[in-house]
């Protein structure tokens, strides 16, 4: 039996219960105004991520180059011809809210656009590089860490010891030519479906073919990169804010590992490979190099002590966000199975030779018993 006063009281909460209104969501931010975006570049590896990231938020796009790269892409987009080296005619009286410069190699060419758009343009955003920083040595550095120099500032044969240089110097050059004004990004290794460079590729790639694998060092060596979808997606983010600055654009949010990146793109090929992690040094030993012949990756001592772990918490901070590893090694792998099988060998020949990955297992097998 039900107690008459346990029955009133239950009665009495269960009302009140009932009468509780339901938790209404907060309502949505409401969208970004839409913006003018000019690109310049915008058809290679990365402008193509801006550009589609910023049509499904709503702006107009314009595409400033000279017609070279893939010229069909993007037909229903306003495209404006010309060469940064002394031809800006098409960009003369025109204006934009925001300029995003996916193709500034050299600062007098920097030099030259930012000046021309500086009075018709509010936002410049200029892609820059980590390979500014004058050295790999120091652990969590930020972006308060000195930059590169070269003894011919003037000079403007990019290679190996000069580009990051003279990234760092068209860096100052937009900043120079609008001042406060300016966004300067700094990503490192840009990776996912459409990378020519093959040097994420090569993982993914690698492990869909199955067998062992040669991996390099024990698996502890900190990595980082960012997919170029994410990276073009905050660009977008960072015109609608107007942020400035200087950021380093590169993930994963939480250090992550070489162990932990292979193992993602193992799994996104259905784990077929089986990993055989080679010590640094017989990798030296044997002229396996790194960053060439194993992508990604550097044997994180000495003047590379610093390798893969740059601070990122002013980028996250501004709404940088990252897709899941094995998101990215999977859309490569469905990318490079739409190509024509010249294409997806050139895409993919990044990394160790497979003869000489054998030989290699070999010879470390030999060894380790």
């Amino acid at each position: 039996m039900i107690d008459r006063r346990d029955f009133l009281i239950g009665s009495l909460a269960l009302a009140a219960c009932s009468a509780a209104p339901t938790p209404v969501p907060p309502p949505p931010p409401p969208p970004k105004p839409p913006k003018r975006i000019l690109i310049l570049g915008g058809t290679g590896f990365l402008g193509p991520h801006v550009v589609d990231a910023a049509r499904a938020r709503g702006h107009t796009i314009t595409l400033f180059n000279r017609g070279k790269t893939h010229p069909g892409l993007f037909p229903d987009v306003e495209k404006l011809h010309g060469d940064r080296d002394g031809h800006l005619e098409a960009l003369v009286g025109r204006g934009w809210d925001a300029v995003v410069d996916t193709s500034g190699y050299v600062p007098r060419i920097v030099r030259a656009s930012a000046e021309l758009l500086a009075p018709h343009v509010g936002h410049y955003i200029f892609v820059s590089t980590v390979s500014v920083y004058a050295t790999e040595d120091k652990v969590g550095a930020d972006e308060t860490a000195p930059v590169g120099t070269i003894d011919d500032p003037t000079t403007e044969q990019v290679t190996d010891k000069t580009y990051g240089p003279l990234k760092a110097l068209c860096e100052q050059a937009a900043e120079a030519a609008m001042p406060g004004r300016v966004a300067n990004v700094r990503p490192g290794l840009i990776v996912g479906p459409g990378d020519p460079t093959g040097r994420f590729t090569h993982w993914p790639a690698r492990m869909a073919d199955g067998g062992d694998v040669l991996a390099p060092g024990d698996g502890t060596t900190p990595v980082q990169y960012i997919d170029g979808r994410d990276l073009g997606a905050w660009l977008v983010r960072i015109a609608e804010d107007r942020t400035v600055g200087v950021y380093n654009a590169f993930g994963p949010e939480q250090r992550a590992t070489m162990r932990q990146a292979l193992d993602a793109c193992n799994h996104a090929a259905g784990d077929r490979a089986h990993l055989v992690w080679v010590d640094a040094a017989f990798l030296a030993a044997q002229n396996v190099s790194e960053w060439g012949d194993m992508p990604m990756w550097a044997d994180a001592k000495g003047e590379n002590a610093g390798f893969g772990t740059r601070a990122n918490q002013r980028a996250i901070a501004a709404g940088l966000t990252f897709r899941p590893t094995e998101q990215t090694a999977r859309d490569t792998l469905a990318w490079l199975a739409t190509l024509d099988e010249p294409q997806r060998t050139k895409y993919r020949s990044s990394g160790i030779a497979r003869d000489r990955e054998l030989a290699v297992l070999a010879a470390w097998k030999a060894k380790t018993g």
